[in-house]
């Protein structure tokens, strides 16, 4: 994310495929796969770790220098896929202390620095005149997820709360209930943090999809701690957003969502994945973003990572084409991407995880790639998240 671009101290590292890891055994099967990158997660996960001036272990998104703070969103997305690779207190104190860091009026941060300092806004603070916009989703999820694992109920007693006006902070259209970026000058804030350098405004679907998926969450929360009534409120309007997001957002005549009604309303190619993930997308709607994944693979796929735009676009307003969130391939979205695939092609959804970790144990789970550029190997994101895609999908083939 942007953040490695703001840092003054970055760490950026592009090299040919192949260059400083050593050889292994390429997997043969979708299990064999699995199991590699389960390992690999743990290792990175494992191998981030850093300690906080007040003793909390933190977890930056990548190995080694260069990402000097301990980012929301990327921890949430090794908890989303490698839970286990945190011992409960590891969880519960990096829970305690984004809640903490939540702004006075309920709004999560960008990411915490190693002094304890909360920063809101991407960039260090640079980027946006408000709180970044996923913020407060990935706060409730990190508390889900903690909780889930945990079965800390104290903890779960001393969160709630605050997890509730952190939901209540995050800006939306009234008229749509959509979470909502302001147009114009100066940049009002930044929508999802994968794509913090694109000027996305109006509606935005990235943040409508992590509030559906927070909603949910936070009604969970709210049925353990022993307030159902509250909790059924909270899915109703997981219910009412995600109804939002298939009217507002949905092209029939391509088959995708939309990015935005304002500016940048490309077509999104990790938003739509996303959800069918979530099981936002309805059964026709779901079917056909799986259907044009297939025949545009070429174009929006290498080596098993995603492109975020449908090959040859580029945002209207975003960092330079062919480089990071504006041309790059991810390995983030690659779970959603097979998850939805896999509805009208489970052969080229297993073969994508293949040629993922193939690339992996090529050239390491790198941020981004693009043709013989890897940036960033050992990146967190991408070796974790992909896993809880890649489980769901395995699941449900299982399934009667």
């Amino acid at each position: 994310m942007s953040r490695c671009l703001s840092i003054a101290v970055s760490i950026v590292l592009s090299f040919s495929s192949g260059a400083g890891f050593a050889s292994q055994a390429e997997p043969a099967t979708l299990s064999d796969a699995v199991s590699w990158l389960e390992g690999e997660a743990h290792r990175i996960i494992r191998a981030s770790r850093r300690t906080m001036s007040d003793g909390t272990a933190a977890f930056p998104p990548q190995v080694g220098l260069g990402y000097e703070a301990f980012w929301l969103r990327d921890y949430e997305y090794t908890l989303e896929g490698a839970a286990d690779a945190y011992s409960d207190r590891e969880l519960t104190d990096a829970c305690r202390l984004f809640i903490r860091s939540l702004r006075a009026d309920g709004a999560g941060v960008d990411c915490v620095k190693f002094d304890g300092t909360p920063i809101y806004m991407p960039g260090f603070g640079s980027m946006g005149v408000n709180p970044v916009a996923d913020g407060s989703q990935f706060t409730v999820a990190v508390a889900w997820h903690t909780y889930r694992k945990t079965k800390d109920i104290q903890l779960l007693r001393e969160c709630i709360d605050p997890l509730i006006k952190a939901m209540n902070a995050v800006p939306r259209n009234p008229a749509t209930r959509l979470v909502h970026i302001k147009p114009g000058e100066p940049q009002d804030r930044c929508s999802y943090g994968f794509t913090d350098t694109v000027r996305k405004e109006g509606d935005e679907l990235f943040c409508s999809l992590l509030y559906v998926q927070a909603s949910r969450q936070l009604s969970d929360l709210l049925v353990a701690a022993g307030r159902a009534t509250e909790g059924a409120e909270w899915k109703t309007e997981a219910d009412r957003v995600a109804r939002s997001v298939r009217r507002v957002f949905w092209d029939p005549q391509v088959g995708l969502f939309r990015a935005a009604t304002v500016r940048c309303r490309e077509h999104d190619i990790w938003g739509s994945a996303f959800a069918v993930y979530l099981g936002v997308a309805d059964r026709e709607q779901a079917r056909a973003i799986a259907t044009y994944f297939q025949k545009n693979y070429a174009g929006i796929v290498q080596n098993g990572q995603i492109r975020h735009l449908p090959a040859g676009v580029y945002w209207e307003k975003g960092c330079a084409p062919d480089t990071y969130q504006n041309g790059g391939f991810w390995a983030t979205p690659t779970g959603w991407f097979v998850y939805t695939l896999d509805l009208v092609d489970p052969a080229l959804a297993d073969r994508t995880v293949l040629d993922m970790v193939k690339a992996f144990q090529a050239g390491g789970a790198c941020e981004w790639v693009l043709k013989e550029r890897h940036q960033l190997p050992n990146y967190l994101a991408s070796a974790s998240l992909p896993l809880a895609g890649i489980h769901a999908m395995i699941e449900r083939r299982q399934s009667p």
